[in-house]
């Protein structure tokens, strides 16, 4: 579904690489957790990966198409979720959906069905008429995925999907993750949730300082899952033992700073005439 191998990315004027020599794939039937701190490349990857930026050197493909010499084939097998909800807010919420399904060559009656299931589904039905400039966060959040799934992609692509949602609207994104992968498609996301990776990833990279530094396999794989956290937080050179230490009211007390008794000038005087 996706095929990066040796994606290097340097912005003008910077003395580093935002992206050095990444290689990764992303099978058919999975999900793939991508993980980092802030500023270790994973936005920059994915934004080369979806054709919004130019790189360097390597190269992408998106279900056997070339990024960069077929772009608009690499596109049509995909649907991104940026992390800001990218959208045109002067329209409404049905009137972009219908935007982006002509862009994507959606026939009327394919559309209309799909739309009115993600409707309902995130029950945006009162304010789908409504300009997405009166949308809440989460409303814009929810109508961009729905934007993303209308012409059905094969690799779908989330940069910090879960920002600024309610619980129900993130379990009702997982459960189309879920049933996205299900279908024989691929799902490639990125997060600082460790917990949500470790629970629904099948496999997952780590990226640091623009560098790939470790995969995991997580599906059936309950050690990794286990020390996901910790095993992150040491390759990623952010290790502490406290952050995994389970302290006790008594090691709390023990580690707590002793308050120092200070006597008054009357305490003082009254001790130094006895």
């Amino acid at each position: 579904m996706l095929k990066v191998e040796g994606l290097t990315k340097k912005y003008p004027k910077s003395d580093r690489y935002s992206v050095k020599d990444i290689s990764f794939e992303v099978k058919a039937g999975e999900i793939f957790g991508f993980l980092g701190q802030n500023g270790a490349g994973k936005s920059t990857t994915i934004k080369c990966l979806t054709g919004i930026l130019p790189f360097d050197s390597g190269t992408i493909e998106v279900c056997g198409h070339d990024i960069v010499k077929d772009p608009i084939g690499a596109k049509l097998e995909m649907g991104y979720v940026p992390d800001n909800h990218s959208v045109y807010e002067k329209l409404t919420g049905r009137e972009y959906v219908n935007y982006v399904a002509d862009i994507y060559r959606v026939s009327k009656e394919k559309r209309v069905e799909i739309y009115n299931q993600y409707i309902e589904l995130f029950k945006l039905q009162e304010a789908q008429d409504k300009q997405i400039k009166s949308y809440s966060h989460g409303m814009k959040q929810k109508i961009c995925i729905i934007s993303t799934l209308v012409h059905e992609p094969k690799l779908w692509v989330l940069d910090e999907p879960m920002i600024g949602l309610d619980p129900q609207a993130i379990a009702e994104i997982i459960a189309l993750m879920k049933q996205h992968v299900a279908k024989g498609n691929a799902v490639f996301f990125s997060s600082h949730n460790l917990d949500l990776v470790k629970r629904l990833c099948d496999r997952c990279a780590v990226v640091n300082k623009g560098e790939m530094v470790d995969f995991f396999d997580l599906k059936d794989n309950e050690e990794n899952k286990k020390n996901l956290e910790e095993r992150f937080f040491k390759i990623t050179g952010t290790y502490e033992e406290r952050l995994f230490k389970d302290y006790t009211s008594q090691e709390l007390a023990d580690e707590s700073p002793k308050e120092e008794v200070v006597e008054s000038e009357g305490d003082v005087e009254e001790n130094e005439t006895k």
